[in-house]
């Protein structure tokens, strides 16, 4: 079969399953399996896919059909501009969470401390790890040090740790309870928790991902009144914690924050940036 008559199938196979983005998605597990680029494919149509690989291609077409999120078929995502190994463990990273990074880098530019090997940066339900690798990479100096409550996401992110060459302590436990006894210094908490409320309406490749790293309750902040609980039992305070949820959910979330001590400092898209009053 040619790539464009491959194409066309392909693309027929999952309009008729409801994918929305059907064309993007057979162009994107193409270029995976020949390792061409979109443009060499485009410009080569009447190209013979071989047996083999239309076999493999006609498996991952069956399993996005299904809803499945391409990620998973991919058994990568990219975050940041890199590549981060995804499995059905972990939630997929989203675009919208770089944002986080973004305003982690701002916040450790204006304190002048991107050199200061006593900076500390915690990053609670770390998941695939991409938000802790990244911050890892992106300033290198900092400690940075990962928690998460499922034995299966620190796997995976201990994989994608050794595979960006960085070294993260990943400590497992119940939000910041394993960090207890651990933070001496001053420093940054990052946290993408479930926040999306128990009765939110999602895709079915959302649904496909692990429930327990979408929902946090009937307002979607339960996990988040647990997280500041915790941090209110800790002499140890964070100076400044980043955190993500949806707008509507901002209001409510300052007032959390508020009540263990933290005022808001700035709103971006989905990120909110507290710091210790």
């Amino acid at each position: 079969m040619t790539i464009k008559g491959w194409l066309a199938q392909a693309e027929a196979k999952l309009k008729l399953a409801d994918i929305g983005t059907a064309r993007l998605d057979v162009l994107i597990l193409l270029e995976d399996e020949t390792g061409k680029d979109r443009s060499w494919l485009l410009a080569h149509p009447e190209t013979v896919l071989q047996g083999p690989s239309l076999k493999r291609l006609d498996k991952k077409i069956k399993r996005r059909a299904k809803h499945e999120p391409l990620a998973y078929i991919r058994g990568f995502t990219e975050f940041y501009g890199r590549k981060f190994k995804v499995n059905k463990h972990v939630l997929e990273p989203r675009p919208e969470s770089e944002t986080m990074v973004e305003l982690l880098l701002d916040l450790v530019d204006s304190r002048q401390q991107a050199v200061d090997s006593s900076l500390q940066i915690v990053d609670v339900g770390t998941g695939s790890g991409a938000l802790a690798i990244t911050t890892k990479l992106e300033i290198s100096e900092a400690e940075v040090i990962a928690t998460d409550i499922d034995p299966n996401c620190l796997a995976v992110a201990h994989q994608n740790a050794k595979d960006h060459g960085v070294k993260i302590k990943f400590l497992q436990g119940n939000l910041f309870v394993p960090l207890y006894s651990l933070l001496t210094t001053p420093y940054t908490l990052i946290c993408n928790l479930p926040y999306v409320p128990d009765k939110w309406r999602i895709n079915k490749a959302a649904a496909r991902e692990p429930k327990k790293a979408i929902f946090g309750g009937p307002d979607g902040l339960d996990i988040y009144r647990r997280l500041f609980e915790q941090l209110s039992k800790t002499p140890q305070k964070a100076d400044f914690i980043l955190t993500e949820s949806l707008p509507p959910q901002h209001e409510k979330l300052v007032k959390i924050a508020k009540s263990t001590g933290y005022k808001l400092k700035q709103n971006s898209d989905l990120v909110q940036l507290f710091e210790l009053l």
